[in-house]
This record gives C-alpha cells, structure tokens and sequence, in this order.
C-alpha cells in the first residue's frame, strides 16, 4: 500500500538521523490484547528505526504510552507517569509519544495539552500506521505533534512488527465494533468494525508457522461476527482458501501446518451461530476453552447494557456448546455495579456463575466512562456496595476454581511450554488446552514443544505436573 510506502520511507529517514547512536526506547502498554499486539508494531517501527528497547527509563531516547480507556485506572497510571517523565524531559529532553485508545477522547487530550505540555506527539488509534512519519517530524521540526482523526481508519497492512514471544502469537483480523454496549467507549474510539482481508491473515499465519510459532490467537473486539459486516453492506472482499465467514477462518487456519493450537477473543454470545460451534466442535487445533463473555446474569440488565441477550439465551447456548463440543470449558468477563443493578438482580449473575461453572472470570468493577450512555443514567451505584457485590462474586468464583482443579488431578495434560517459571527459575511452566498453568520440572530444550504431563497436584492459581 503506498502508505506503507510513505512510511517505511520515514523509517529510514529516522534511522539516518539515529546512525551512530544507540537510541534506546521504553514502552509502556495498558489494555487489551489488541493493544498489545498494536504495540508490537509500534515496536517493529521503532527497532526498524535504530531504537533498542530497555526497562530503565532513566537511559531512554523515547518513552512510548499506548493507553486503554475501558477503566479509569488506565488514566490515573497514565497521568502519575507523565509527572514522572516531567524532569527527564527537562535533564536530557526525552520525547514523550502516547498513543492508543485514550487519544480518542478530546477531554483526555484537552488534559494533556494544558497539564502536560511537554509531551511531543500524541497519535491515535487510526493513525498508529503513521507513527514514523509523526517521529520524524518531531525530531527534526522539534514542534509538538497532534495526529488524531475521528473518522474510521483503513486496515493497513505491511507495518513491521517486534513479537514478545517466540511461541505464542496474536493475529488481529479485524478493527472497530458495532455494538454500543451502554458502558463501553471502544465504539467511539476504535470505531466501526472493520474485517482484514482473509488472505492477508492467512499468509501472516502461515509465516508465522514458518516461523516456529506454535500458538496462535486470533484478536477483534467481536471475533465472530468477523466479514459479517462486508457481507450485508455488500462491501467487496476478496475470498480466500473458501474462507468468507468467522467459521470458515477457523477451518483455514486449521489446516496451516505448524500451528497446533489456534484462541480468539472476544466473541459476542448473539453472533455465537451454530457454523462457529461446528467449527470448534471439527477443528482439531482450536481449544476448547471459548471465552463467552456473560457481562451480567440478569436480563434487566442486560437490555440497559445493550448486550441483546437475556439470561435465558445465554444459558441454553451454553447448553448447546456444551452437547456439541467435546471437552468444553468456558472462560467469562463480568461487570459488577452498573447502574441501577439491585441486590435480586446481582443475584441473577451469581446464579449463572453456579450453573456454567466457568474455567476462569475476569472480574470488574463498573467504571463510568465519559461519552458512553452508562455515564449518563442517574442510579449509579455506591463504591462501596460495588466492592461488597465484586467480593461476594470473588468468594464464589475461587470457590469453584478450587473444585474445578480437582478434575485435573491424575489426567494427562497436554501442555505448551513457554519458558521458565517466574516464581521459580529451576521450573518449566506452560498452558494447557483449557489455559491453565502448569508448572513442572523438565528439560529446557522442551520450551516451545506440546509435552504430555500427569498432574500431581493443584494450587488455586496453577498445577503442578510430572513427566
């Protein structure tokens, strides 16, 4: 593409004026997966442009933010770093870059203008691809640099891109999301959905099989519902090895040898079609963990969340993927405390906590959000009785850990070994299909292979396994 062009053209040009000097950048991602896997392409830039990375911000060139702005927190981080940066700037002029979702939000942006003026470039999510060209300017124009627009970015394709594993890698296969839940600011931020072409993932994958990388998780704000939108606007797509739908994506890159295990997240549970659990259900390399984000059991709730899902329709299509897909296990989000939500109504999610069993709940306190519909609604919830409900919730969900942990006990697991433990240098650790961490005592030379280990024991947050 000829913006890729552009850029790489800017790369070099950054790489000129950084020849003979060992620049060094620091890099700091709050978030989701998918920025992650954005900033693994920031870092491809930067690399490709003479900078190394380094964890000690005191020898840094460039200190490099790609924020979130799902939680509040994400803010707070974000602005108690820029005060730290403030006296690196004034000793040995640092260029201070922040980019990703947050940028999407004039009040944050109006923030850092007026408190943090010494911040050289802020970029947003559909500008990431231009990253080198807004370096460029800074360093050679030394003038602050804005480049954030409102409208949809373009899926660019091309951009160089720095993996943090050898193992493990996350492909995202489309931008955007349509579904304006009430408490949630991706829609406004990342814009609307957008489907990368299927034959431009289907040759990332495959080189990266080509690569050795044995894990691959497929990324988008609403995975399932991927080419959906193409294919009701009519918006053309160029087919590829049959792949025209999210179900028939799973079955391509199932067949792409080297790849032995294939995630995504986030599906949404109303574009759950019976194609996509067929898919599960016949590809051999698709796990059988699904994340099936719930969000809440009640169905009041659900509706003022925009979620369009009742309770009822959640239970029995977890019901359906359990009678057809061997093995299932389901992992969930959950929002504790939107507003209005009542102590009967929260009970409705602990019941659909009971009834799935999930593998795994990622927890949540209900964050307002400034520009999204739940921080508009008058019943907002006290802190304090959020934090009782998010612990009642807590209480349960390890509860049912602790039980599901027994079923492992004495099976053979297959696990992918990712490296070393971080608690224990002298142990191997890794996942298994279900995503649970296995700790065990192994040979280095099995990091990045699939090892069949006996479970021996469990300890809440990991097993231990034996060969």
């Amino acid at each position: 593409m000829k913006e890729i062009e552009t850029q790489k053209q800017y790369i070099t040009k950054v790489k000129q004026l950084n020849e003979d000097k060992k620049n060094k950048y620091t890099i700091l991602t709050m978030g989701c997966q998918l920025n992650e896997n954005d900033s693994e392409k920031l870092c491809g830039m930067l690399e490709q442009m003479g900078y190394e990375k380094t964890e000690n911000q005191e020898e840094a060139d460039i200190a490099l933010f790609n924020t979130c702005c799902v939680r509040e927190n994400a803010e707070d981080k974000l602005f108690g770093k820029l005060g730290e940066l403030k006296k690196l700037k004034e000793k040995k002029g640092i260029i201070i870059a922040i980019g990703g979702c947050m940028m999407q939000e004039k009040h944050i942006t109006d923030k850092i203008k007026q408190s943090y003026p010494f911040v050289d470039i802020l970029f947003g999510t559909h500008t990431l691809h231009k990253f080198p060209e807004d370096l460029y300017k800074a360093l050679q124009e030394k003038r602050k640099i804005e480049d954030i627009i409102d409208i949809d970015g373009e899926i660019h394709e091309g951009l160089p891109i720095k993996r943090n594993s050898k193992i493990k890698a996350s492909v995202t296969i489309m931008n955007g999301c349509n579904n304006f839940c009430s408490y949630c600011i991706v829609p406004y931020v990342r814009g609307r959905e957008r489907s990368r072409e299927p034959k431009e993932i289907i040759k990332e994958v495959e080189e990266l099989a080509k690569q050795g990388y044995k894990e691959i998780t497929l990324l988008g704000q609403n995975v399932n519902s991927y080419l959906r939108v193409e294919r009701e606007k009519q918006i053309p797509f160029e087919e590829y090895q049959g792949v025209h739908s999210f179900a028939t994506l799973l079955q391509a890159i199932n067949k792409i040898d080297g790849i032995q295990r294939i995630r995504f997240v986030s599906p949404h549970p109303k574009d759950f079609t019976d194609d996509v659990i067929q898919a599960i259900a016949s590809c051999d390399k698709v796990c059988k963990l699904v994340h099936l984000p719930l969000q809440s059991g009640n169905t009041k709730v659900l509706k003022e969340m925009n979620r369009k899902y009742t309770k009822e329709q959640y239970l029995n299509l977890v019901e359906k993927m359990k009678n057809k897909i061997p093995n299932l296990t389901l992992s969930t989000d959950i929002i504790v405390g939107f507003p209005g939500e009542t102590d009967e109504e929260f009970e409705d999610t602990l019941d659909v906590v009971r009834k799935v069993n999930f593998e795994q709940v990622y927890m949540f306190i209900y964050s307002r959000r400034v520009g999204t519909p739940g921080d508009k609604m008058q019943n907002q919830i006290p802190e304090e009785q959020k934090h009782k409900r998010f612990d009642q919730l807590k209480a349960l969900v390890e509860s049912q850990i602790g039980q599901n942990n027994q079923k492992y006990l004495g099976t053979k697991q297959k696990v992918l070994v990712e490296g070393e433990s971080k608690n224990n240098k002298t142990l191997l650790t890794g996942r298994t299909d279900s995503n649970k961490v296995v700790v065990f005592e192994g040979d280095k030379e099995s990091i990045g292979q699939i090892v069949e280990l006996e479970i021996v024991s469990e300890h809440m947050w990991y097993l231990k396994g034996e060969k």
